[in-house]
């Protein structure tokens, strides 16, 4: 069925802690129309990813913060629909960073081909898109693990932990992982293949965690905070590295969040390294894609997507997201 209208979802209220559905509404506009040297996108795919509620807060961050009656900022696949510029036709399918709408233009920068023939095309924003690119950039620049050492990181069957994990163990190192239920662990261990696996609901989370890591950690990946970064604290070994891509536990608080302490820094000589994936964005064409759909190939590269129907679902798939509910790469399918 052809749309007629541009479906988009925009931002009506900033949330106080945990966002709702009244923070968002859902309504349709003209489709856009093309003018000179640009195209029209239609999306076909929408990432959803934690980093989203923090530019829902009212105030920049690294980004600017969204304005009340904005679109939703995110990753797209999306198929030129209409093209007046000389670099692309229509039919491409490209990244984008079009947010939650049917329908956008683009200048045609900022735009990344994608080979449907090569992999399913959702992969794009997911394993072989930006959270896959935030694993391998953040472990192999700043985590830098070597063969023999201990790579813990929490939220495991996510889209950036599962890759993480998974790219340790190519470099020789031992994978560590942390999730929450029995169905998520498993998958981590038997689909996976980490080394070890650690349920962070158990009531003796941090002895197990422990015991999955006799010799220590020696990188931790940190994407979440709250009790997992407590637990890992008294594990870290001298000199061991931590590259710091999110605090997803803290996105709701109203306070600063989860923190190492500088004496333990100190004490132990460690490394500790917030990055933004685009810091590293020479290493994502061709290296990263290239090492990336390899693995892929061989099978020593997994992945696995949550794939939400329609884009009306966004608000509560992403709402979900902040609390876990999500099982893999959250994605939005908004048309065939």
């Amino acid at each position: 069925m052809t749309a007629t209208t541009n479906r988009r979802i925009v931002l009506v209220s900033h949330p106080k802690g945990k966002p709702t559905a009244e923070n968002f509404r859902i309504e349709d506009a003209p489709i856009p129309t093309p003018g000179d040297g640009e195209l029209l996108l239609e999306t076909l795919f929408l990432s959803l990813d934690p980093y989203m509620r923090t530019r829902m807060n009212g105030t920049a961050t690294y980004a600017a913060a969204l304005e009340l009656g904005d679109v939703m900022v995110g990753g797209t696949v999306a198929r030129v629909k209409q093209s007046n510029h000389p670099d692309w036709k229509e039919g491409d399918v490209v990244v984008a960073y079009s947010g939650w709408q049917s329908f956008a233009i683009s200048d045609g920068s900022n735009l990344r081909r994608v080979d449907p023939d090569s992999a399913p095309v959702s992969t794009a924003v997911g394993v072989l898109g930006m959270p896959g690119f935030t694993a391998y950039a953040g472990l192999l620049e700043i985590g830098q693990p070597k063969a023999g050492e201990t790579v813990v990181v929490a939220a495991a069957s996510g889209a950036v932990g599962s890759v993480v994990g998974q790219i340790a163990r190519i470099k020789g190192a031992r994978a560590v992982g942390i999730a929450g239920g029995p169905e998520k662990c498993a998958f981590i261990k038997d689909e996976l293949k980490f080394d070890a696996v650690v349920d962070h609901r158990a009531p003796d989370f941090a002895e197990q965690l422990a015991k999955a890591c006799p010799n220590g950690i020696d990188v931790y990946f940190e994407n979440v905070g709250g009790q997992v970064l407590e637990a890992v604290k008294p594990l870290l070994n001298n000199f061991a590295r931590i590259p710091v891509c999110g605090l997803v536990s803290h996105y709701n608080d109203a306070g600063a969040g989860a923190s190492i302490d500088l004496s333990l820094t100190l004490f132990k000589s460690l490394t500790v390294r917030g990055f933004l994936q685009n810091e590293f964005v020479e290493r994502l064409e061709p290296t990263f894609l290239k090492e990336a759909a390899g693995w892929i190939k061989d099978g020593s590269l997994r992945y696995r997507e949550d794939i939400v129907e329609g884009l009306d679902k966004a608000p509560e798939a992403f709402i979900g997201l902040l609390d876990g509910k999500n099982f893999g790469k959250l994605v939005v399918r908004v048309a065939e």
